[in-house]
């Protein structure tokens, strides 16, 4: 017989185990018959509904997530991963999580830069309702829309439209593999922004999930909820179950080029007239700059090379004649430009090699993931030429650091701050994106982590002030977080400025009324208020 010690060390063991299968397994046992009696259609559990005893779990749930920092095992995992087949699915777990008090996170397409859609860092227990099955793409040419489901890639739905027509397309994201459902959400940027303005300029309808498990189109949930998803942010309103789109024009033959100047080619003179001619040239020219830190011509000395990578809806020969008149120090040749289709641009722009078939857009997967950290600023003044370099002194301290700046104007001057949640409009020159990755996991990242910190601390004097603004698509929790009590709306307003500037507080109001009880919440969603307070808003 064992010694007391031993003893109580095995009923402990033993009670640990009960208390552990009592708040799990029965957890998920409620949520499958809650789903089965709930359902319109039968579920196929075994390949629908994956728990971490399931040897297909970390696939699922590794499979679209992004940024590697929250895949470690330090992070929290989910209970259960759920992965619906249809509309009424959604409906159902949306309806059984609520009755059961499930804390959910929702995922479309995993680019979320801080993991929000499949890891909780302040609420325990959770679940992920990821929606990769639901990828539908209707396109309807004779009336200029498509219908597409959330779980679809941004770069499946070009290709769909492509399919259907080499004239037709739409002004979205630059990377093929994002979700479509959270890629909206958040304004949906690309390189017709500054024709068409941004995807959320160009959605015509809806279907989402409330709170209280209703499937609503734009008519049943009316005009300021119609607002608030487009632009105010995934996961804080509803699952978004279908977007409708309205499709655009593009020429048959599109020009795309990337020219590259480092500092010994006049880098900072090219790129002090950029930021004054990108914003305010034809607007059928998408022009951003990839800056990154590289090996420089003189030995053993690193330098800073910018690369001019475009997009112009239009000929080589207008696009030169353009570049003459405005952009000449860029030193455009025709050898640089290549014409092409819309659909190839797509391709080029997003980084893949020439003669990359466009079926690779059906894939629906990220083709590389990383450990990195980004941030984001909106500049609405020239960056004098002196002060870029003083930039580089911290930039170059960095080992693989990388900036892209996407020029503004055009259509995205024409919107009103208020027309969407997305407020960064008239008199934004260019968003910045700041970018560290990183191979080694948690070895260093503490100093990848404070470099970018610091960095962006360096450019505060030259970037949009009261608020420093910040895109919302590129999460950034540095900005602050929700708690879920009675300093939450205090907390969330320092980042929701920053995301929204004045829709903010419409957004709020929105939350208040269509989801009281803030059911759809993350560390950035946007909390509710007490009906007593309402009045003042």
């Amino acid at each position: 017989m064992g010694s007391p010690s031993s003893l109580f060390f095995v009923i402990l063991v033993y009670s640990f185990f009960l208390v552990s299968s009592a708040t799990s397994f029965p957890i998920q046992k409620k949520f499958t018959r809650c789903l089965q009696a709930k359902s319109q259609n039968a579920i196929p559990f075994a390949t629908s509904f994956f728990t971490p005893d399931n040897s297909s779990f970390t696939t699922v749930l590794e499979s679209t997530a992004q940024n590697l920092r929250y895949l470690l095992p330090s992070m929290p995992k989910p209970e259960f991963i759920f992965t619906p087949l249809d509309d009424s699915q959604v409906q159902a777990a949306i309806i059984c999580a609520k009755k059961l008090k499930i804390h959910m996170r929702v995922r479309s397409g995993g680019h979320d830069y801080e993991g929000l859609s499949f890891v909780s860092l302040i609420e325990e227990p959770f679940m992920i309702l990821d929606l990769a099955k639901l990828r539908a793409i209707n396109v309807d040419i004779a009336r200029n829309t498509a219908w597409i489901q959330a779980g679809a890639t941004i770069g499946e739905v070009y290709y769909r439209i492509s399919e259907k027509s080499q004239v037709h397309g739409f002004p979205a994201g630059l990377c093929t593999s994002l979700g479509i459902g959270g890629h909206i959400t958040g304004g949906a940027y690309g390189s017709m922004m500054r024709k068409y303005g941004l995807g959320v300029d160009n959605v015509i309808d809806a279907r989402i999930v409330d709170a209280h498990g209703n499937i609503l189109d734009r008519a049943a949930m009316g005009e300021d909820l119609f607002w608030a998803i487009r632009g105010g942010g995934g996961g804080s309103f509803g699952i978004i179950l279908w977007w409708q789109i309205k499709l655009v024009r593009v020429p048959p033959a599109v020009t795309v080029f990337t020219v590259t100047k480092t500092l010994e080619q006049n880098a900072n003179k090219i790129l002090y007239k950029w930021q004054q001619v990108a914003p305010n040239i034809d607007e059928n020219l998408f022009m951003r700059v990839l800056i990154k830190v590289t090996n420089s011509s003189v030995a053993g000395k690193k330098t800073v090379s910018t690369s001019y990578n475009a997009l112009y809806l239009g000929g080589a020969n207008k696009l030169l004649q353009v570049m003459k008149k405005y952009f000449p120090e860029l030193g455009l040749t025709k050898n640089d430009c290549l014409e092409t289709s819309w659909i190839k641009s797509v391709l080029y722009i997003a980084g893949y090699p020439n003669n990359t078939p466009a079926e690779i857009l059906l894939q629906g997967k990220p083709s590389s993931k990383a450990y990195f950290k980004a941030k984001s600023d909106f500049v609405r003044q020239v960056i004098p030429e002196t002060a870029l370099n003083s930039l580089w002194k911290v930039f170059m301290q960095e080992d693989g650091p990388l900036m892209i700046w996407n020029p503004y104007g055009g259509m995205m001057s024409k919107i009103p701050e208020s027309a969407t949640p997305f407020p960064h409009r008239n008199g934004t020159l260019y968003k910045i994106q700041y970018l560290t990755g990183w191979l080694d996991g948690d070895k260093n990242m503490e100093k990848h982590m404070n470099w970018i910190r610091r960095f962006y601390y360096t450019t505060k004097p030259y970037v949009s002030s009261f608020p420093r603004e910040a895109y919302v698509n590129y999460r950034d929790l540095d900005l602050g977080m929700n708690q879920f009590n009675e300093t939450s709306f205090l907390r969330s307003s320092l980042w929701g400025y920053k995301y929204f500037k004045d829709n903010f507080m419409r957004l709020v109001k929105v939350k208040s009324k269509v989801d009281p009880s803030n059911f759809f919440r993350h560390e950035q969603s946007i909390p509710p208020i007490k009906k007593k307070l309402l009045i003042f808003l």
